[in-house]
């Protein structure tokens, strides 16, 4: 067998012989490439940090194949990471690797960003994109990204009109969302439940995770913006749904102060509640709802929308069939979006652009499909005049041609700001209205009720958070004063009895 590594080492000593011989032979190399000689390309580093498996990975299986009815196919072969650094050579002639890390949380993204990790390109959610807003940490999408001429910006040409109304509506120290951040996924938030074990009514309100019918059967989140959000919405159940209310001119913004009030003496009336709610539901949770759900351990749970889609896809592997309901009082809408860095982008002008090539590189409509299709949320984008992102909602849910009993599911309202319009109507089965198909795309009147959880300042946080302190840990405010003296007395008698013992031990 011949030793490779062996004959690499003898025969390099004779090349570094003979090439500066043929050189010179030949007059030098310069004369010899001439103009050709160039340096090595430069290749641009874009750091990206997103959520967890939260970017198609590739490696599909062949099964996997889709064929659109609009004649596109979808295919995940390659990683998506990897699709964009070969497209952006082939598209701008320059060469970027993407450096590509996770997150578990909101939260660990700041406190990374804060310990000095850099990146350019983060994906955090709604109210931390506002933190990082009001903390003057982001920076700008250029005008060029905006611009729908450009084939190139498919992030302009192709989000939803309603998702790009909510950012372009929304503000922080005066200046928009859509000017910092790209929607990357969205949906709304609700109740994850077992229709055999739960009604539709039950289940269609905050006021579920107080029903005593199901105690301990029914998990909240355990974070402090969701959990506060629904008890809210549960304490101020009577006005939300009251008619004169629903009808109100101002309706849409008197429902988000209502939902952002975090006054004392309404986070005081939702700590009294919240606390009322723990001793009914089973734990808080933050990932485990889903299983618990599949395998019969509760009966319902606080869920976002993409989660919700995983657990009945899960589920209906075993049989098991769980639906989602928005409470009639209102929602969440939340979402993920893409923001820049300024300690990352700095100056930098071809990272920026680099950086703003991945946004729109993720928002071509094939590959917002995979996306959805791999991680199971929804995308914010439509398609704009490309069918591809419709086709794909049919493919899911679209009902077989010789299905009789199908219903019609209207989705305009996301896909060109026309609910009414025949071309974005979905037929599909019954029972989708209540499952995946409603739980990715709500109906206008659910999005009608919908409301964003905005930013609160540094005294507000500090308030909701001591909030949730005293509602997970035990308040020593509410110990009754005998049982404090009590416990200080068996620590002074097990302290003195240690000192008698020891005196009594090394002295006798």
């Amino acid at each position: 067998m011949i030793n490779l590594k062996a004959d690499k080492r003898v025969r390099i000593p004779v090349l570094c012989l003979t090439v500066p011989l043929a050189v010179a032979a030949l007059g030098g190399l310069p004369w010899l490439c001439g103009e050709q000689v160039q340096a090595k390309e430069e290749t641009i580093t874009l750091r990206v940090c997103n959520w967890e498996e939260y970017i198609d990975l590739g490696g599909w299986d062949e099964e996997e194949r889709m064929e659109l009815d609009n004649g596109v196919e979808i295919m995940g072969e390659k990683a998506l990471c990897d699709e964009f650094e070969e497209w952006y050579y082939e598209t701008y002639g320059k060469r970027v690797q993407v450096e590509y890390s996770c997150f578990g949380t909101n939260e660990d993204l700041y406190n990374q960003l804060t310990l000095g990790d850099t990146y350019d390109l983060v994906c955090p959610s709604d109210y931390m994109i506002m933190k990082l807003m009001a903390e003057g940490a982001l920076e700008p999408y250029s005008e060029s990204f905006f611009d729908r001429d450009n084939a190139e910006n498919y992030y302009s040409r192709c989000v939803s009109p309603y998702i790009a109304g909510v950012f372009a509506e929304n503000e922080i120290n005066g200046e928009s969302w859509e000017r910092y951040a790209a929607c990357y996924m969205w949906g709304v938030t609700g109740v994850l439940y077992n229709p055999e074990l739960m009604t539709e009514e039950e289940a269609s309100t905050w006021a579920v995770f107080d029903n005593p019918d199901f105690y301990r059967q029914i998990t909240l989140k355990d974070n402090v913006r969701d959990t506060y959000f629904s008890t809210l919405g549960y304490l101020l159940q009577d006005q939300l749904t009251d008619e004169s209310f629903l009808a109100d001119a101002d309706y849409r913004e008197k429902l988000g102060d209502m939902m952002n009030d975090v006054s004392p003496e309404t986070i005081q009336a939702v700590e009294e509640l919240l606390g009322r709610i723990m001793g009914n539901i089973y734990a808080l949770e933050t990932d485990s709802g889903k299983a618990d759900m599949v395998t019969g351990k509760i009966v319902a749970n606080y869920q976002w929308s993409g989660d919700a889609v995983y657990a009945m896809d899960q589920a209906e592997e075993e049989d098991v069939y769980l639906q989602f309901a928005v409470p009639r009082e209102c929602t969440n809408l939340w979402f993920d979006g893409w923001v820049m860095l300024k300690s990352g982008i700095g100056a930098d002008a071809e990272k920026k652009q680099a950086a703003e090539a991945f946004v729109n590189f993720l928002s071509r409509p094939e590959n917002a499909v995979r996306n959805m299709y791999y991680i199971g949320y929804t995308s914010a984008i439509s398609g704009g005049e490309d069918d591809t992102i419709f086709s794909y909602l049919n493919w899911c849910y679209g009902a077989e041609e010789d299905e009789e009993d199908t219903v019609a599911y209207p989705v305009g309202y996301f896909f060109n700001g026309d609910n009414e319009d025949e071309d974005y109507i979905v037929y599909t089965s019954p029972e989708q209205v209540g499952r995946q198909l409603f739980t990715q795309y709500p109906s206008q009147e659910v999005i009608y009720r919908a409301a964003v959880m905005g930013y609160f300042d540094e005294e507000q946080t500090r308030n909701i958070n001591q909030m949730w302190i005293n509602i997970r840990c035990l308040d020593v405010r509410e110990i009754p004063l005998w049982c404090v003296l009590l416990t200080l007395c068996v620590i002074a008698a097990v302290a003195a009895a240690c000192i008698l013992y020891k005196k009594n031990h090394y002295c006798g």
